[in-house]
């Protein structure tokens, strides 16, 4: 799959490491907040341990987490993706809702706009369409304050798998080609532990119309919810995840732990693929 002039092989899984620059995201207490520099040295020590996408973000889209100004949000992200671009030999996605921010980031140099609303804010579809990059749409039932207040669904992989297809349709109505399209099911974004293992078990079925899988759920509740533990311990259940997330048939694996990962799936690919 092609990002802008980078191309990465469909061949094999490819490792997101997540550099925020946020000073209340729930994994990592913002290591990389107010800081050009910390945010560089992340990235690059991201790079040497397998990764081949950055994705940078400079809002906590964590369940109940503040509003960040649009403003503030572009002061954080776009000098980053500047220095990324300008030092670093990776492919660099940018987290965002914000069609300022997509904008900047684009013309900063970002190969791909990873947006957990799907280019549903005002702006953000036309930014993307007029521009060559890539697009991550992600389900999420409901909006980050209130998503975890007792998500219902009938059949919430048919209920994701509708609403990804909707999206896909949308963007191609305006002249995004499905080529340009990742989809990831938003785990965590409006559904329970027993939502998301079902969602996991339906991965197969997600990949619509050829369109690649992100999955995400690297430190999530998730994995607390599973193994009892606080997020600076649930690297393990994270990793087993992601690699249960490739072995059915995800393309990129969004992490914070990105050389455990990367040997992880690494390890288990080559096997799978005989």
């Amino acid at each position: 799959m092609k990002l802008r002039e980078r191309e990465l092989s469909s061949d094999c899984p490819q490792i997101m490491g997540i550099l925020n620059v946020t000073p209340d995201s729930f994994s990592d207490g913002g290591r990389a907040y107010k800081s050009i520099d910390k945010a560089l040295f992340l990235a690059e020590e991201m790079l040497a341990n397998g990764a081949s996408i950055i994705d940078v973000g400079g809002e906590s889209t964590r369940p109940g987490a503040a509003d960040v100004a649009e403003a503030e949000e572009y002061d954080r992200v776009v000098p980053v993706v500047e220095a990324i671009r300008s030092r670093l030999d990776v492919a660099i996605s940018v987290d965002t809702s914000s069609a300022k921010v997509m904008a900047g980031a684009i013309s900063a140099g970002a190969h791909l706009i990873n947006d957990v609303r799907s280019l549903s804010r005002p702006g953000a579809l036309a930014v993307v369409s007029e521009s060559d990059v890539a697009v991550c749409l992600m389900h999420m039932k409901g909006e980050p304050r209130q998503m975890q207040n007792a998500p219902v669904y009938e059949d919430v992989v048919s209920e994701v798998l509708d609403c990804l297809t909707f999206a896909i349709n949308d963007c191609v109505l305006h002249g995004i080609d499905k080529s340009r399209i990742i989809l990831d099911p938003g785990f965590g974004f409006g559904k329970t532990l027993g939502h998301n293992s079902t969602l996991f078990r339906g991965l197969p079925r997600l990949g619509v119309e050829g369109c690649p899988l992100l999955v995400g759920v690297s430190r999530k509740t998730m994995v607390g919810d599973i193994l009892g533990k606080p997020v600076d311990q649930r690297m393990a259940g994270s990793v087993g995840l992601a690699v249960l997330a490739v072995s059915m048939g995800a393309w990129i694996v969004r992490v914070h732990d990105v050389a455990e990962t990367a040997d992880a799936v690494k390890t288990a690919f080559h096997v799978l693929k005989g």
